[in-house]
């Protein structure tokens, strides 16, 4: 039996950042890792070069049941604290497009950094871990057991096991059925930014695939304006991977498709240039394989001063809100995140702690925060963890 101040279960970005935290504030770590090595989803993230942060990140970037939990610990640990971090480490970055920052070479120094940040004499990395049970005993004292008879024992025991996207890197539910395990209640999961399915009359738009446009892109009350991919199973693309977390089964997504243009811009192309065709317009603008795509649903091939001004108004408002009905989405095996987790509700949102269980705590994508495309999850990962390692601390020393 090995025995420490604090097991954080999962080696990913949240608990690798936690472990090295609550070294750093002299507590003695078992950080447990069910994979052969620690963080790999860091290291497919951002194309191999990590989107370790976002610098606009704040709880408005987030989707939770609760919309003001987040903010307690974003607002504890900022994004310039972990730029801060990089560069003491001497980490190149730079800024993509929305605030995005990425490393100038590889996602592996993130992961050697985390773990450099851990103090080698307290924190005890061990890979490989199947968990087979987790006990608390009468005492508070947490007991994790291991399928090969190993056992490890803390007063404080940290979920940081994430959710289920991308299992084929080892993801899986083990998360929610801990917390249910000790009467905490999950919200509903489900894949989020993540690619959605067309059937139906929709079905015939996968002849796109590999059409990218920028659009304006609708699902429930939010919007992003990003480009959309399409497709040979349906849509995707940042805009559509950020609306996927708010779309529900059965909604429709709206897409504007040419979100600059003029609100009449077809009234005045037909002043303008009425021997025009409406697909000649449209290939000006976009794509030639979707231009001919829009043109051929629309139906309007005769010259624009032929045609009646509300058939033009008709087909602005299609343009500009065009519906589609998805049929599902790619599923978690493709899913950047899981929305949904570890009810808030159970937690506090200054020290992450279940407010049930004393000494139990969630952090990460474990618990129901989800952020946007674009490095907002990483920065929850920090937040979260760095502020379930000052409460670890001070319940350490108290």
């Amino acid at each position: 039996m090995e025995r420490s101040d604090v097991i954080i279960l999962g080696a990913g970005a949240a608990g690798l950042f936690c472990a090295g935290q609550a070294g750093q504030r002299g507590l003695k770590v078992a950080l447990l890792e069910k994979a052969e090595a620690p963080g790999k989803k860091i290291l497919i993230s951002g194309g191999g070069r990590c989107n370790f942060t976002n610098l606009g990140a704040g709880p408005g970037n987030y989707l939770s049941a609760n919309p003001h939990f987040a903010k307690s610990a974003l607002a504890r640990y900022t994004p310039a604290d972990f730029i801060a971090l990089i560069e003491r480490h001497g980490i190149a970055w730079h800024e993509k497009t929305l605030g995005q920052l990425f490393c100038d070479s590889s996602a592996k120094q993130i992961v050697a950094m985390l773990l450099e940040e851990c103090p080698s004499e307290l924190v005890t990395l061990t890979c490989e871990v199947d968990v087979a049970s987790v006990a608390r005993g009468e005492d508070g004292t947490f007991t994790v057991t291991a399928a090969d008879g190993r056992a490890w024992a803390a007063p404080a025991l940290v979920i940081a096991t994430g959710g289920p996207s991308i299992p084929k890197m080892g993801a899986s539910d083990f998360a929610y059925k801990l917390a249910r395990q000790f009467g905490l209640k999950v919200v509903e999961p489900r894949p989020a930014l993540v690619p959605l399915t067309l059937g139906g009359e929709d079905a015939l738009f996968r002849e796109l695939s590999g059409v990218a446009a920028p659009v304006l892109a609708r699902a429930g009350k939010a919007e992003f304006a990003e480009a959309a991919l399409f497709t040979h199973k349906g849509l995707s693309g940042p805009a559509i991977l950020q609306v996927s977390s708010f779309w529900r089964h059965g909604d429709p997504v709206g897409i504007t498709f040419l979100p600059e243009a003029a609100t009449d811009w077809l009234l005045e192309a037909k002043r303008d240039r009425p021997r025009s065709h409406l697909r000649t317009l449209l290939r000006e603008r976009l794509p030639a394989r979707l231009a001919d795509a829009l043109a051929d649903r629309l139906g309007l091939e005769r010259e624009l001063g032929n045609i009646a001004d509300k058939d033009l108004r008709a087909a602005q408002g299609q343009l500009a809100d065009w519906r589609f009905a998805p049929n599902g989405t790619e599923g978690y095996a493709k899913a950047e995140v899981t929305a949904g987790g570890i009810a808030t509700a159970e937690l506090s949102s200054r020290t992450m702690e279940a407010a049930k269980v004393s000494g139990l705590y969630a952090i990460g994508e474990a618990v129901d925060v989800t952020g946007w495309l674009g490095g907002y999850n990483f920065q929850w990962a920090w937040a979260s963890a760095h502020a379930a390692a000052e409460a670890l601390a001070e319940a350490r020393w108290t």
